[in-house]
């Protein structure tokens, strides 16, 4: 059972990352705290992410500065979603992570979107062995895979039915996933002018903080298979 403390943590960790938007949910916690903490045993008790926070406003912005601004592919999407379905998503987090993060069938190896782990380790891990190989003559090969929005990739049925068998989701938390994943929708918004709405069937949705959790777990099985065939092997995700 959530309670008002969890929802108070909750929305300072959220309004760290967009304080414009949350500075009054920040200020006035205690006010909106026992509200959001209703809400979110409602939600999570009966198995059903609340429809309205579905719909995401998406504003595409350069990823860099001086790119060619005429083409599509140098934009980056960036969903603005309801500022209580960040912080409901947060709880969920908080009472998810521990659970999949404590599994045998979470890669060991998984770097990126883990506590206490990051891109820049996996990077570090990879240098040191290939310098460790070639002080003793070994010869090092490097195989990457890159996935071209990777989020949007993600099969809900599989995902789900890999929560339950392999992480022990199950019951009303993995129904409660189930209905956050899907009926999904976003639209685009450019100045005055406003895209029609596009429904989702795949993926997960973007700018949420379930999103990176979500996604190692359906990548997981990757470092298995590598480590059945490789002997030798350096695996970071």
């Amino acid at each position: 059972m959530l309670n008002s403390a969890a929802v108070h943590h909750a929305a300072q960790v959220v309004a760290t990352r967009r304080a414009v938007m949350l500075t009054a949910l920040k200020c006035y916690a205690d006010v909106f705290a026992p509200v959001i903490a209703r809400l979110a045993n409602l939600s999570l008790q009966a198995g059903k992410f609340p429809a309205r926070y579905k719909t995401a406003q998406v504003l595409p912005l350069l990823k860099k500065p001086g790119l060619d601004s005429s083409s599509p592919a140098n934009y980056r999407p960036v969903s603005n979603l309801s500022t209580v379905s960040k912080v409901l998503k947060h709880l969920v987090l908080t009472c998810l992570q521990t659970h999949l993060l404590g599994s045998n069938n979470f890669s060991q190896f998984q770097s990126a979107y883990r506590k206490d782990h990051s891109t820049e380790m996996a990077l570090l891990d990879v240098l040191d062995r290939a310098f460790t190989a070639a002080v003793n003559k070994h010869v090092s090969l490097l195989i990457g895979l890159d996935l071209s929005a990777a989020f949007n990739t993600v099969y809900h049925d599989l995902l789900l039915a890999r929560l339950q068998a392999e992480f022990g989701v199950s019951g009303t938390v993995l129904i409660w996933l189930q209905s956050y994943l899907d009926g999904h929708s976003l639209f685009v918004k450019i100045g005055q002018h406003q895209s029609t709405t596009t429904e989702l069937d795949t993926g997960i949705p973007h700018g949420s903080v379930l999103g990176p959790l979500l996604f190692a777990v359906y990548c997981s099985p990757v470092a298995n298979i590598i480590t059945a065939h490789v002997p030798y092997r350096t695996i970071s995700t």
